[in-house]
């Protein structure tokens, strides 16, 4: 009998001591796996925003529409300028003003191969802009464009890209440590988005990201 006590008082020691160490060690792997998906969501979302930024520079306003957004990089080309001679050339910048001509000329580059310099991007990365990492690309970003006038009554293009907690996080193995973030009282009070995004539909920010 006394041996049973005591293999039931061990048994129940080893629960405990795993019970103590699961509550200390869950958050710490939480708040690693986290930083590591962030890092990837953050990757790319800097992507979209390099992306959205050339588009608006050719067309004035972003795309709410990953197919164009795609269709732009993939396929699209955008204008850049650059000196003929080194303006340090007396001779050459002096014949050039004897001809008649500035020293600037105007070209053309495919957009894929100049916007992400010095990264490179693939055109499969490209396709997948639209999905979140680390989803297999099941959640996608949730993107907006529009146009939106300001208190000195001047039209801006307006854009928006976001990427919930809840759709990258594991919210099964860390279902109240997620739950514990996205109700964080610091959020809520101040009204910040539990998840990764930049641009606002609100108002002109910039195409600020909240990571920054």
């Amino acid at each position: 009998m006394k041996k049973i006590v005591q293999l039931i008082l061990a048994l129940v020691i080893v629960a405990l001591v795993y019970v103590i160490y699961d509550q200390i060690s869950t958050p710490i792997r939480f708040e690693k796996e986290k930083a590591v998906k962030e890092a990837a969501v953050i990757d790319r979302i800097k992507d979209i925003r390099t992306a959205q930024r050339a588009f608006k520079s050719k067309y004035q306003h972003f795309t709410a529409d990953f197919d164009s957004l795609i269709n732009f990089v993939l396929h699209d080309s955008i204008e850049g300028q650059r000196r003929i001679v080194d303006e340090d050339d007396s001779v050459a910048m002096a014949q050039l003003k004897k001809a008649g001509k500035k020293n600037v000329e105007t070209f053309t580059v495919a957009v894929i191969d100049t916007i992400f310099s010095p990264k490179k991007l693939s055109p499969a990365q490209v396709e997948e802009f639209r999905y979140i990492p680390g989803t297999d690309n099941k959640a996608q970003f949730t993107m907006e464009a529009g146009m939106l006038v300001t208190e000195s009554k001047v039209v801006v293009p307006v854009v928006e890209v976001k990427a919930p907690y809840v759709k990258f996080l594991d919210t099964v193995t860390y279902h109240q440590e997620v739950v514990n973030l996205v109700k964080n009282p610091e959020l809520v009070v101040y009204g910040k988005y539990p998840g990764i995004k930049f641009g606002s539909m609100d108002g002109a920010n910039n195409e600020a990201g909240n990571w920054e």
